[in-house]
């Protein structure tokens, strides 16, 4: 009786650590795959409207953003940096840039480093895009933030729904109104804005580095959840918590997918001019 006891308290500690996990890592995931396949949709209409050329032009700005976050998140993690490639000045490997680097397996904090500097990209990309927007586009900026702030987390989860899709709605409209268009430092805003979110989304090798970390992750949730089971504390705080960093991430990644789909649609207009010319 006891052990059926305690095989049921480990399930659910298991799932709970699962849960905790998917909290954590599973709307950062979702948002680059998301990231990815609009820079794959971008890159492909880039280069058939203009070349290869095309799509390496938005590479020199948007390829130093996505290094600079992996090379922080080495440094942040204590693991050594062999190497940078910082432009794409050699890409006959298929790499625009890359950050090579090495770690100690025997350190749970280094390995858990690997997911953070494999999902680092799409924060140092969303952070250029948020600074960019409070130099450039400081209204829109404002905006944005103010409905940051407005987030009821406690809330039902369709009432954060609507909120988020009615903010980028709001922030869309800010952004792209006719009077912005008439400013030239609007339009090299949306140039740069456009150059770093077609580079945000995460490589093959980026999401590989950063499931080597999620297994360490998982790993440190179970521990501490049957570490505190035995020592009769809720978690439930840090359920709470990592959900608020959920619907956080999403808000503010929100940015970056309103310029990524700029990007395709714009790419997407040049590739029909292109075609329909003769």
């Amino acid at each position: 009786m006891e052990m059926i006891i305690l095989l049921s308290v480990l399930i659910h500690l298991v799932l709970t650590s699962i849960f905790q996990l998917c909290l954590f890592v599973g709307m950062i995931l979702v948002v680059g795959f998301v990231l990815g396949y609009l820079q794959d949709l971008s890159r492909s209409y880039w280069s058939a409207a203009f070349g290869r050329t095309g799509f390496l032009l938005t590479a020199w700005i948007g390829t130093p953003i996505h290094e600079l976050g992996h090379a922080i998140m080495c440094i942040v993690f204590g693991h050594r940096i062999v190497r940078i490639q910082w432009f794409p000045t050699r890409t006959e490997n298929g790499q625009l840039g890359y950050v090579s680097h090495t770690y100690n397996p025997k350190s749970s904090y280094q390995k858990i480093g690997n997911f953070f500097i494999g999902v680092a990209p799409v924060f140092s990309g969303i952070a250029a895009l948020v600074v960019l927007m409070y130099y450039f586009v400081p209204q829109s900026y404002q905006l944005f933030m103010k409905d940051v702030a407005a987030i009821k987390i406690a809330g039902p989860a369709n009432e954060i729904g609507v909120h988020f899709f009615s903010s980028m709605l709001a922030l869309w409209k800010s952004l792209f109104s006719g009077s912005n268009f008439s400013h030239p430092s609007f339009l090299l805003f949306l140039f740069l804005a456009i150059c770093i979110s077609t580079h945000i989304a995460l490589s093959h090798s980026d999401i590989n580095g950063a499931l080597n970390g999620v297994v360490t992750i998982f790993i440190l949730l179970l521990i501490l959840n049957i570490a505190t089971s035995f020592l009769h504390i809720s978690l439930s705080g840090l359920t709470q918590m990592l959900g608020t960093f959920q619907v956080y991430f999403l808000v503010f990644a929100s940015v970056a997918l309103i310029f990524s789909c700029m990007s395709v649609l714009i790419s997407f207009l040049f590739y029909t001019i292109k075609t329909i010319m003769p």
